[in-house]
């Protein structure tokens, strides 16, 4: 770490549990982060700030006047821009040596795997259960922690599913793929602005933990929060011995 870097991370470096060790881990980390919406931003926003030294975003999306409400990391000088590369200009703003790769596409399939078994975590920060259960199965198979959050309404939830431990639950532990869930968008049922921004920031929180190797993550916990009340609730999530993704019914 050079003496720039130094001080630009004292207030990190000042931190027994990080110190300078912690930040140099952040410094080599690489990171994906799948969706630069909602959750995304402040996710995104956070870890460049934070360190990471390289950070993925993906998501094939443009930017409209619709996410501006939420969607911090993007500007009204976005609007019709890829959001990977909106979201890259501006964290290049805030930390240049932050190394950000776009991926201005949606993430499926062979694409997807190559670019979770690269990278040290993974934020889902989508907002449909096709590409959740995907990022899951991709996750599971190279052994990569994830950091999955959603938002919706005045509702929002946060775990990390982290399968480094093979007693860990996965995403399809707590929402089976085969279930008819309903599904839920922000352009449907609307969102509280601020939600999405507690959320996000709570993920990139896990993401910079795991990577430093610091305090308890969520692995095996849900935090549910209601933005009406802003009450905070904790569920634990117990490993499906007959999940089809990490257990028994699991297909090789």
């Amino acid at each position: 770490m050079n003496d720039a870097q130094l001080l630009r991370y004292s207030r990190h470096i000042l931190l027994p549990e990080i110190d300078i060790a912690g930040q140099e881990r952040l410094i080599t980390a690489r990171v994906l982060v799948v969706g630069v919406g909602g959750l995304g931003s402040p996710a995104a926003l956070y870890l460049a700030s934070a360190g990471i030294g390289t950070l993925v975003l993906a998501d094939g999306d443009t930017v409209d006047a619709t996410n501006l409400q939420r969607q911090i990391l993007h500007r009204e000088s976005s609007l019709g821009q890829a959001k990977a590369e909106s979201g890259r200009i501006r964290l290049a703003e805030i930390n240049p040596g932050c190394h950000v790769v776009t991926l201005d596409e949606r993430l499926t399939d062979e694409r997807l795997e190559d670019e979770v078994a690269n990278v040290d975590v993974v934020l889902d920060c989508t907002d449909n259960f096709v590409t959740r259960h995907a990022i899951n199965r991709a996750c599971r198979e190279y052994r990569k922690p994830l950091v999955s959050g959603a938002a919706i309404r005045f509702d929002g939830q946060i775990s990390v599913f982290d399968a480094r431990h093979p007693d860990s639950a996965c995403y399809h532990c707590l929402f089976p793929e085969a279930q008819d869930v309903e599904e839920m968008r922000c352009s449907v049922m609307g969102v509280f602005a601020p939600l999405t921004g507690i959320i996000g920031c709570m993920q990139a929180a896990e993401a910079l933990k795991i990577i430093i190797g610091c305090g308890t993550s969520l692995a095996g916990r849900l935090l549910l929060l209601d933005g009406l009340s802003m009450e905070w609730r904790s569920i634990a999530i117990p490993r499906d011995p007959n999940c089809a993704v990490c257990g028994s019914g699991a297909l090789d």
